[in-house]
């Protein structure tokens, strides 16, 4: 009765609803989200609002829920989290705020922003819904636990919290929570339980497969120990144990060469730094004071400092370090994308960012040849770079210098 009651009370202020509501709420949230919630909220952004709204729209199209319910289980999906711009305390009541101004400001009828209001409640950890649209909201709000997505919304909860709350959980006490966390976690209605509990119990069986590797029992160790066994001296063994230094030599080889590489081009580069300064202050103080006795002399020296000017440029653009951010996004982390390897890319982050990625790329072998290799390249483009430079700073002076001296001859040879 309580539903049917609420559901009239919806159907006569369907009338007052304004039709252009849903977009402009769309606008309005992706704003906000952009100008007042934390970028270090990985999870709880506007992805997410984007994550639940669409969620909502599947499951109303199993229930019998009108245009206006819909378009209420919609604007709650938008709202619900922006209460994220001053941390996770308290969110769903600052959410309530943000939506209640919003809607206000459209003429929205107060009705259904009481409504509104009441499903950002129900969004609440510890709440219990109580009728049909809570129930829809909170399955939405959880939906990704029964999708491929849960694995990459789930890195990011953990990334979140260990950016915005300092809390840093090893691997096995993070799969232990999330274990806990989806297991203990049921739909309440049918048709999401139609849609995300086949793709929920599989990810808990992946997550159990995941806890048992990191723990495995006496049996699993005493099966591990007999096959190490029988395979310790395998000729797949040894081949693997070849490749491992062959892949280490490899690496060791590439970067002592590019170290070397590049010590070479800064010393060439300090050569030419030092000649053409010396040769600069000679010009200076003895050709330039004796111009007004010999004004043929105006055209040669000028030659010779532009060639040196111009060599002495590129040798510094070839010394010259280049400045980066320092920080490396937990989105590169999560997605293997960082490299942690080179001390420009995380000079500006906080230890448990940095420790956080070096573990999370020591655990995975791909990760961490990805990363060595990034930089072997990255490492390639600066020398190419220096070498580009000191190619044209030797070019500049040897051809210059001689063009320099031509010109003193002739001055000094014609009458």
């Amino acid at each position: 009765m309580a539903i049917l009651g609420q559901q009239v009370t919806i159907m006569n202020a369907e009338t007052s609803s304004s039709s252009n509501i849903l977009p402009a709420a769309h606008q309005f949230v992706a704003d906000f989200y952009h100008e007042h919630v934390d970028d270090r909220f990985l999870f709880h952004n506007f992805q997410h609002a984007l994550d639940v709204l669409e969620a909502t729209r599947r499951l109303s199209t199993g229930v019998p829920v009108g245009h206006q319910e819909a378009e209420l289980l919609e604007l709650t999906a938008l709202f619900h989290d922006t209460g994220y711009d001053q941390g996770a305390a308290g969110h769903e009541d600052r959410s309530k705020n943000y939506a209640r101004a919003f809607l206000e400001q459209q003429q929205y009828p107060e009705e259904l922003i009481q409504t509104v209001e009441r499903l950002i409640e129900a969004t609440k950890v510890d709440h219990e819904p109580q009728d049909l649209l809570e129930m829809l909201i909170r399955d939405a709000d959880y939906s990704h636990l029964g999708t491929e997505l849960y694995w990459d919304r789930c890195s990011r909860v953990r990334q979140e919290l260990l950016m915005t709350r300092k809390n840093f959980m090893p691997e096995e006490d993070w799969v232990q929570f999330e274990l806990e966390f989806i297991t203990n976690h049921q739909y309440h209605t049918e048709v999401a339980r139609q849609l995300y509990y086949a793709g929920k119990q599989k990810n808990i069986k992946q997550l159990r497969k995941y806890q048992h590797r990191m723990q495995p029992g006496e049996e699993a160790l005493v099966i591990q120990k007999k096959k190490k066994k029988k395979k310790e001296k395998s000729l797949v063994e040894l081949k693997q144990i070849n490749l491992g230094r062959g892949v280490e030599t490899m690496f060791r080889t590439t970067y002592r060469t590019h170290v070397n590489l590049s010590s070479i081009a800064d010393n060439k580069a300090n050569i030419m730094l030092s000649i053409n300064a010396i040769i600069i202050s000679i010009v200076v103080s003895s050709l330039v004071p004796k111009f007004g006795d010999f004004p043929r002399l105006i055209i040669p020296t000028f030659i010779l400092l532009v060639v040196c000017l111009t060599a002495l440029v590129f040798a510094i653009l070839s010394t010259r370090p280049k400045v980066t951010k320092g920080e490396v996004t937990p989105e590169d982390i999560a997605e293997k994308r960082a490299n942690l390897l080179f001390f420009g890319n995380f000079y500006n982050m906080n230890v448990e960012e940095f420790h956080f990625g070096m573990m999370e790329m020591i655990k995975d072998s791909d990760f961490l040849y990805s990363a060595m290799t990034r930089d072997l390249y990255y490492l390639g483009k600066v020398l190419a770079l220096k070498y580009r430079y000191l190619r044209i700073c030797y070019g500049v002076f040897m051809y210059g210098l001689v063009l320099a001296v031509l010109s003193f001859a002739i001055v000094y040879l014609l009458p």
